[in-house]
Formats: structure tokens, C-alpha cells, sequence
């Protein structure tokens, strides 16, 4: 079976790809638009296919930023994951204005250290995150975003996002108009907050490929619309993630990173 390009990050495959995926034992999925954040992959992962996502990859991205120190990769990981565990609140600050708070209560981060030998198990490749879905209802704020954007790539100036009642209400500039657009394509529930994620991988660089930029060792992302595939109660058609480059994070007010340094 062959499969047009999705609409947009988190678009369902055809039916007939979505059942070879439950079927199978391993699936690469190295497609334009991501498979991670659809009902099909999770589907996949519950019935035992170990799975890697490579939305947008190239061979030259794939080559320098997997040679990483996997075993360091992999303790960032679990760090950042058991951190977003232990706590119930995350607050994200930045030099350029961002003040953003996500209650964790009730959710479960994942470690994407390329981890993938397990049946069921998944994650991006190139890899190198710990994530969460946060409780979307108590997220409020605003994010400056400074980094990449999916499906818009790197603004040229920095994005104000206003966040109330865990949607995205309020976007500045034209690449946040442009943002909001695309999110509220599948009505307002696209504008849910759907991860807050911290990047592990030294080999990273900035790109304006959301799937490398994410990665970057201390850096942030907040993404919007798709969460029920990663913990969250959110399934829609869309997931964009926002890079912020030098953020602040801390767990109960105890600091995780500090100025995109990574302090575990």
C-alpha cells in the first residue's frame, strides 16, 4: 500500500497503513508529516510493533545527530522523566518573557533515548528527549517562542503565545498568526496544550527541522493539539511543537535547566 502525504502533523494514515502497522513487528515511518501523535501509532504500540518516527529526516541529520552518547542520552532521558514524575508543577521562564505553568499531576513523562528493543516501544530518530503531556485544563501563561515552529520553521523575530485554560488564545506576529491558523484548522480543541518537552542531545543543532530542533540539549518545546497518544485526552489531527532556545525550567520551584543548560 502506498500513502498520500498527511495534512499535517498527526493526520491518521489510510486504513490499509494503519492495519500493516498494528501487524507488523517494526515500523519505520520516516514520512513528512509525523505518525507519532496519531491513533494508528498508538494502536501499533499496543498491539507490540516497536516503532521509530523520522518525520522530515534526512541522512545527513540522522548520521551526525545519532552519534550522540547513546548510555548519556539515555540518563538525560530518564533524569528529565522521573523529575516531570516526581512533580506537579512545571514553570518554563525566559530571558525574553515567557512565564508558563503546567501542572503534571496525573500524567506519566517518557524518555525518548532511542530505546526501541521492546515490543510496544517507541520514540523518534533521531532521538534525544524527556516529555510529558501535561494536565492541559491548568496551563496558563505566556511562551516566547525563539526556536523553530512546526510547520513554520525558524520566525523571523521571536512569537509571543498567550496561554488560558490550557489553549492558545493569543499569538503575535505573522508567524503566529500563521500558527494559530494552522492549529485552529480542526477547531479550537487544536489549540490544547499537548507536551512540554526538554532536549538531551549534544549533537543537535538548530536547523528549522522541529524533529532535530527539539532535541538540542536544554532547550524547551510546548506543543499543541494532539496529546492522547502520549498521556494526554486530546486526539485531533494536528501537533506543533515551540522551541524555546535559553528557558528556565523548574519542577516545584526546584530548577532542571537554567538558561538551556541542563542541571541532572
Amino acid at each position: 500500500a502506498l500513502m498520500a502525504e498527511r495534512a499535517s502533523h498527526a493526520g491518521e494514515p489510510p486504513p490499509p497503513i494503519a492495519a500493516a502497522m498494528a501487524a507488523a513487528d517494526v515500523v519505520l515511518a520516516p514520512t513528512v508529516q509525523s505518525l507519532s501523535h496519531t491513533a494508528s501509532r498508538k494502536a501499533a504500540s499496543e498491539a507490540g510493533a516497536r516503532i521509530a518516527t523520522l518525520p522530515g529526516v534526512t541522512e545527513e541529520m540522522l548520521a551526525r545527530v545519532m552519534s550522540a552518547d547513546m548510555a548519556e542520552l539515555r540518563r538525560r532521558g530518564h533524569a528529565i522523566a522521573d523529575a516531570l514524575n516526581e512533580g506537579t508543577e512545571a514553570r518554563l521562564t525566559c530571558a525574553n518573557g515567557s512565564d508558563l505553568r503546567l501542572g503534571l499531576s496525573g500524567r506519566t513523562a517518557i524518555p525518548d533515548a532511542g530505546e526501541l528493543t521492546a515490543p510496544g516501544s517507541f520514540g523518534n530518530l533521531p532521538c534525544g528527549e524527556g516529555f510529558i503531556s501535561p494536565d492541559d485544563a491548568s496551563c496558563e501563561g505566556t511562551l516566547v517562542v525563539d526556536g523553530t515552529i512546526a510547520g513554520i520553521g525558524i520566525p523571523a523575530e521571536p512569537v509571543t503565545l498567550t496561554v488560558a485554560g490550557g489553549r492558545l488564545i493569543e499569538a503575535t506576529g505573522p508567524d503566529g498568526a500563521a500558527l494559530l491558523t494552522l492549529l485552529r484548522e480542526f477547531g479550537e480543541v487544536g489549540t490544547t496544550i499537548a507536551e512540554l518537552g526538554i532536549g538531551t542531545n549534544e549533537c543537535a543543532a538548530l536547523t528549522g527541522n522541529v524533529l532535530e530542533d527539539e532535541k538540542l540539549l536544554g532547550t524547551a518545546h510546548v506543543a499543541f493539539g494532539a496529546s492522547e497518544a502520549i498521556g494526554g485526552r486530546i486526539q485531533v489531527p494536528v501537533h506543533l511543537d515551540c522551541v524555546v532556545m535559553r528557558p528556565v525550567v523548574s519542577i516545584d520551584g526546584t530548577e532542571i535547566v537554567r538558561d538551556g543548560e541542563l542541571l541532572l
